[in-house]
């Protein structure tokens, strides 16, 4: 290994740039780097961390938001804050480089690594770059990102696909062999709608499996309903007799990952990687409200590439579900050559090749 760097992760905001940028700072740890999480202050980060050895700056910030409002004026001075409150931590840090996941938590400190003349790196997980990239990728010395395609809606010379890093023991989970389904086995389905749920798939799912069950599909559900309706969601699967565990959330989803045949879920960033890991076949219902589509997009992407089904939000109903159900059941073999289309999607080791770029960035 070269020279002991000194590396600043800004990763704070939601776990979509918690949880890759810890990934990331987990590796650079390893190989023997002084790492610093830079965060934003929000509830989420306070558990995502706890384990975090190293140190962790919290800078106060807020999202980007769009037009002309009293909202929008103050998040711009809430990021000018946010600037100038990381020029002297920034200062006296004085990092070899930073990282910065995205979102507005990176705001701050990238535009203070920029006045200070200190490196920066930047991560783009979703296939549709997000505003802060966006915004801060012109004076980047190189961006990351997972999507290959992604090249094509950045204005950058030195863009890298590295992939999105994964927790360690996701990673790990998914080198095991896959879940072989036996003849006369319970199809086993994922609902999951991200870390708070979705109430549109608690809505619809429930009644679209119970209907396929009806029609004589054995099927056997995981749903991760969030803080919302999980009583209810699990009151409907209990009615008809199929057996069902349902969460509020999930900690350690590599325990039920490879357990899995098919998952039902949104298309964030995170969840299309994770699938892509553990070789499972989904069909994707991509947040209809998420900036700039980007959902859409990253499902478009394994949808292309034969991995999974998508179905946008406003079509979704729970008789189409149904049939699709029934459809799938009876067809095992469309579900094994979706799942080695989606294994070939799969990027290992990501945070590996994200250290690597810090690390020649740096010059080590």
């Amino acid at each position: 290994m070269g020279k002991k760097l000194k590396i600043a992760v800004a990763c704070g905001g939601t776990g979509g740039h918690i949880f890759p940028g810890l990934a990331t700072g987990h590796e650079l740890l390893k190989r023997g780097h002084n790492v610093t999480l830079w965060l934003a202050g929000k509830d989420i980060e306070s558990d995502a961390v706890k384990d975090w050895p190293g140190k962790i700056i919290t800078i106060p910030s807020e999202g980007f938001q769009f037009g002309f409002s009293l909202r929008s004026v103050g998040t711009l001075f809430k990021l000018f804050k946010a600037y100038r409150l990381s020029l002297t931590p920034m200062r006296k840090a004085n990092p070899d480089v930073v990282l910065a996941m995205g979102s507005y938590a990176s705001f701050g400190s990238v535009k203070a690594a920029k006045k200070l003349k200190i490196p920066y790196v930047l991560h783009e997980a979703n296939l549709l770059p997000g505003r802060a990239v966006s915004l801060l990728a012109r004076r980047a010395n190189t961006v990351a990102v997972s999507f290959e395609k992604s090249r094509f809606y950045l204005k950058h010379g030195n863009i890298e696909t590295t992939g999105m890093p994964l927790r360690q023991a996701l990673q790990q989970a998914s080198n095991r062999p896959p879940r072989e389904r036996g003849a006369g086995e319970p199809m086993r389905i994922l609902v999951m709608g991200g870390s708070r749920g979705a109430q549109v798939l608690n809505e619809t799912v429930p009644g679209a499996i119970v209907a396929a069950v009806g029609k004589g599909i054995a099927i056997e559900v995981e749903h991760i309903a969030g803080l919302q309706n999980s009583e209810a969601v699990e009151e409907i699967y209990a009615a008809a007799g199929i057996k069902a565990n349902v969460h509020h959330f999930v900690q350690h989803m590599e325990a039920i990952y490879p357990c899995i045949d098919l998952a039902i879920c949104r298309a964030g960033a995170a969840t299309c990687a994770e699938l892509s890991a553990f070789a499972l076949p989904a069909l994707l219902i991509p947040y209809p409200t998420a900036v700039r589509n980007h959902q859409m997009g990253n499902a478009r992407v394994l949808q292309d590439f034969s991995a999974a089904d998508v179905v946008a939000q406003s079509d979704l109903t729970a008789s189409w579900l149904c049939d699709y159900l029934v459809r799938v059941a009876e067809q095992p073999e469309r579900l094994e050559r979706m799942a080695v289309a989606m294994k070939k999607r799969a990027q290992p080791n990501a945070a590996g090749r994200l250290a690597d770029l810090l690390e020649t960035v740096a010059g080590a």
